[in-house]
């Protein structure tokens, strides 16, 4: 498919499986490419926690893209214009609810924008957080409880048809449990975030990052060293 200058998401015409993880995307499959032309689930190109943004709006994409700290383009084949063709953003949940908030001119919009927050939040399963969260903190009883909250709502969003789920999750794996804790970790702890958008390689962007998660994970497992990928 080629290089791109902007961090990119490519929707697939044909049937596309993730290099890393394995799983069977299907058609119309949203992945990463790598320089080596591999293919990327969301999942394991840890982009999984962003939100899609439709392109249309020219004012809420302005403004999600000027406050979310990592964002991706979303692209898709033309077979007519034999080009690619944006669709739209990946962006930061909370950039967009703020974008939204921002680009609400009267009481109407603002109540719009909240409903489609409460219809994101729908999407969980509540019972399922609060069991996945009880399995976080087992592995890790100092995670803080917010941060353990917040990891499981998004450890549990229901399949939302471009995201790349393991059958893991659902059971409660352990090992499940880690990686969740420990993409948050990536994300919010480390300058991760910010070496994907300076055009660092994602292996060579974890690599760097790598001893800051381990140093977060054995705190919050009272000090025990555990090695994650």
């Amino acid at each position: 498919m080629g290089k791109y200058q902007e961090l990119a998401v490519f929707i697939t015409s044909s049937s596309a499986a993730c290099d890393e993880c394995g799983e069977e995307l299907g058609k119309r499959a949203w992945i990463v490419l790598s320089e080596q032309k591999k293919a990327y689930c969301l999942s394991c190109a840890d982009l999984d926690h962003l939100v899609f943004l439709p392109a249309g709006d020219t004012a809420l994409t302005r403004r999600s893209k000027k406050h979310s700290n990592l964002w991706a383009v979303v692209l898709k084949w033309s077979q007519a214009r034999k080009r690619y063709e944006r669709q739209g953003l990946l962006v930061e949940e909370a950039a967009l609810l703020q974008a939204e908030e921002e680009c609400a001119a009267d009481e109407e919009q603002r109540m719009a924008a909240r409903e489609r927050a409460r219809e994101r939040r729908a999407e969980l399963d509540l019972e399922y957080v609060k069991s996945f969260a009880k399995a976080l903190r087992e592995q890790f009883p100092r995670c803080p409880k917010q941060t353990a909250e917040a990891i499981a709502r998004h450890a549990c969003l229901k399949y939302s048809g471009r995201v790349g789920r393991s059958a893991a999750a659902k059971a409660l794996d352990p090992r499940a449990v880690l990686l969740a804790v420990a993409a948050h970790v990536r994300h919010r702890e480390t300058r991760y975030d910010d070496l994907l958008m300076a055009g660092i390689e994602r292996s060579l962007a974890r690599r760097q990052v790598q001893p800051e998660v381990d140093a977060v994970l054995a705190k919050w497992q009272n000090g025990a060293a555990g090695g994650h990928r």
